[in-house]
């Protein structure tokens, strides 16, 4: 019975859904954590909503299932995190993977698709995502660890084909040894 008990409470835990509303009163997502500490803020606007995800830890995961009809015109992601040494948003049929590392104050961001980190995306990709680091005073950050800034990116349209049910993000900020 305890670990029934124990096993009820840590979903409760773990299981966070975004206070954000639609018009008839129904949150638009449903959002899960992995970690009980782990947050998604959602900010709904017209055509427009950005995720905002803190990660105290900086290793985890989240589930974001939409409750509307269709995805909004322009996902935006950002992470509250110190490094994005991995990142992932998959949608059941595409993945798309990202590292952002800095070296003397030049950001440099890697984007690959379905795994092959040997073919890397460039602008000109569909699934191409602009990774911006950002300062505590909202201007472009310059080196790794951000303190107390995030990672934004905007989702490509082309992720969204198909209009998944869902799409899950996995983060890592620094790999632990």
């Amino acid at each position: 019975m305890s670990k029934l008990l124990a096993c009820g409470l840590v979903v409760l835990a773990v299981a966070a859904t975004s206070g954000v509303t639609a018009g008839d009163g129904k949150p638009p997502f449903k959002v899960t954590t992995k970690r009980a500490d782990d947050r998604v803020d959602v900010k709904a606007e017209k055509g427009k909503t950005t995720f905002s995800v803190y990660s105290p830890f900086g290793i985890s995961h989240a589930a974001i299932e939409r409750v509307e009809e269709k995805w909004p015109d322009a996902v935006v992601l950002r992470l509250y995190l110190k490094g994005l040494e991995s990142f992932r948003a998959s949608n059941g049929k595409v993945t798309l993977d990202a590292a952002v590392s800095s070296n003397n104050d030049k950001q440099r961001v890697r984007l690959w698709k379905d795994g092959d980190e040997k073919s890397l995306l460039d602008s000109k990709s569909p699934f191409w995502m602009e990774i911006r680091m950002v300062g505590s005073d909202g201007k472009a950050a310059k080196s790794i660890p951000l303190e107390d800034g995030y990672f934004e990116m905007q989702v490509p349209k082309a992720f969204f084909e198909g209009n998944p049910k869902s799409i899950t993000l996995n983060w890592i900020d620094f790999y632990r040894n």
